[in-house]
């Protein structure tokens, strides 16, 4: 497991000098807005010298004191899984390998944090740091979520929950502390509407890098090829990811011939800035059948996996092919920051695509599923795509989305912007024999909104299904804003206190490209629309 560098000490150094100015109190009144007071106070009580401290060095402290609690959790789950082997089912087996994963990219998300925090620039960076500490209380819930099939003792989730909870609950007291500074929005970049390797050849903003106006200026230019008949330099794209530089600050581009790949693919975090590059939605396909019937977790059911920053994905179809009755298998799932897919196609059941943690961006893809077939806790927009509702299993409702918001600090939630939301050709002929919504709350503060959307008649009158009777009513936040077609109606609506008809302009616009994920700041290789279309 990894632990944290000398580079934090370094930083909490480094803060003094940023924020000189002591806090004139005994450092309680930071705890006030947290969602868990006795454990921010009992945390700053460990502190010394709290009152001469500024908010940056006690937030430097409190995410020392998390990571402390990190690697104890990862410790444990280390010894139980050498010691007690022998006596766990796969299913646990892949829990617990997921925890550990987990806990070490909370790790890494906890020093980015540290890193956005003392870069001399707190105040311009607080959304990325907000971004990172939410990544890092997704994760432990994820870790939790591996032992919903575990039996009803929950195996080793009894000897763990503990420690997990104390780590999501330290973070988000870290959380609610950061939001406390002071927020300057970077001045915003030109933006391209629609730009891409056509649009753009003739011009570029001054921020796009030389090397990826080559790439968006040329279809041929790769540094691997794939190809199921040998005529590349793999024959899997597994192998191609693994020959891959690790944490490349450069774009790497891997090109995979059409073909259909019988693989299950994993990009980690150390294959950072990569790039997968097929021929287009059904010619390029990677395809595998993992899903929880059959043993897997939710989180390792994925056909492909994205955890490497700043990754790019055109002209791929990437599926899940167990089918309706093996229940939960992920076609997609990505926690990786800065990550877009344009002209993609991702096809399952129940789970399809599972945006899990950080910013993420979707462009004119196609997404095909039954129940919470995008769900997850991300920052993600998806743009111009085309949702498509398929027949469910008897007696089953269909949800496009499951927002997985846990902390009302999270800056996360699904925007639904200029899209297509209607029914597959399986369903259509018989869409009057199955309920279908917008989204259900998984999570007690889900938060998802539909923009400027075509909604189809598929949609039943109340939009949006309970998760579990009154559960999260009160603090999930939906909404729609102008969108059009024979479900738009919004007269029937649930009466919910967390749901709203969006009137505002202003308030619509917190839920696009350049507002919610900032994309306009690192959108460079695949085309999008900054606000609101008009």
């Amino acid at each position: 497991m990894a632990i944290f560098s000398s580079k934090l000490v370094l930083s909490c150094i480094v803060l003094r000098f940023l924020f000189p100015e002591p806090a004139a109190s005994t450092g309680i009144d930071h705890c006030e807005g947290t969602l868990y007071p006795e454990l921010c106070v009992s945390t700053l009580s460990a502190i010394p010298d709290i009152q001469t401290k500024s908010l940056p060095d006690v937030i430097c402290a409190t995410i020392k004191a998390s990571e402390t609690a990190v690697n104890a959790a990862a410790e444990n789950c280390s010894i139980y899984l050498r010691h007690h082997s022998y006596a766990l089912d796969g299913r646990q087996r892949y829990a617990i390998t997921d925890c550990l994963d987990l806990f070490s990219q909370t790790v890494n998300q906890l020093v980015a944090a540290w890193s956005r925090l003392s870069s001399g620039n707190a105040s311009s960076r607080v959304e990325d740091v907000r971004t990172m500490l939410s990544a890092a209380i997704t994760n432990q819930y994820t870790c939790l979520d591996g032992f919903a099939y575990v039996g009803h003792d929950g195996g080793y989730r009894q000897v763990i929950e503990g420690r997990i909870y104390h780590v999501s609950h330290m973070i988000s007291n870290s959380l609610a502390m950061v939001r406390k500074i002071p927020r300057r929005v970077p001045r915003r970049r030109e933006a391209l509407e629609g730009y891409g390797a056509v649009d753009a050849a003739s011009g570029f903003p001054e921020w796009v890098s030389p090397k990826d106006r080559r790439l968006l200026q040329t279809e041929t230019r790769v540094d691997l090829v794939v190809a199921k008949d040998g005529n590349g330099d793999f024959t899997t794209v597994s192998e191609a990811v693994a020959a891959a530089p690790t944490n490349s600050m450069e774009r790497f581009v891997i090109y995979v011939k059409a073909g259909t790949y019988l693989e299950n693919v994993e990009v980690p975090m150390s294959k950072t800035n990569l790039m997968l590059m097929g021929d287009g939605i059904g010619k390029t396909v990677i395809k595998a059948r993992r899903n929880v019937v059959d043993g897997w977790t939710t989180f390792r059911s994925a056909t492909v996996a994205v955890v490497g920053d700043g990754f790019l994905m055109r002209d791929v179809t990437v599926e899940n092919s167990a089918g309706p009755r093996k229940h939960q298998a992920v076609a997609l799932r990505v926690g990786a920051d800065l990550s877009a897919f344009h002209r993609c196609s991702f096809v399952g059941y129940q789970d399809t695509l599972y945006v899990h943690t950080l910013r993420q961006f979707f462009y004119d893809c196609d997404v095909y599923g039954t129940v919470d077939f995008i769900f997850g806790n991300a920052a993600v927009v998806l743009q111009k795509c085309r949702l498509y509702a398929r027949r469910p299993l008897p007696g089953q409702k269909n949800t496009f989305t499951a927002q997985g918001r846990a902390d009302p600090n999270q800056n996360t939630g699904i925007s639904i912007h200029r899209c297509q939301v209607t029914a597959a050709s399986s369903l259509v002929p018989v869409q009057s024999s199955f309920r279908t919504y917008l989204g259900r709350p998984w999570m007690e503060y889900s938060r998802t909104v539909f923009m400027q959307s075509f909604l189809g008649r598929l949609i039943e009158p109340a939009g949006w299904l309970e998760w579990d009777g009154s559960f999260a009513l009160s603090t999930l936040f939906y909404g729609e804003y102008m969108n059009s077609g024979p479900g738009a109606d919004t007269t029937g609506r649930v009466t919910w206190p967390g749901y709203r008809v969006i009137n505002s302009s202003t308030e619509a616009s917190a839920f696009t490209v350049e507002s919610f994920i900032n994309g306009d700041q690192w959108l460079t290789s695949v085309p999008f629309i900054p606000g609101l279309a008009h």
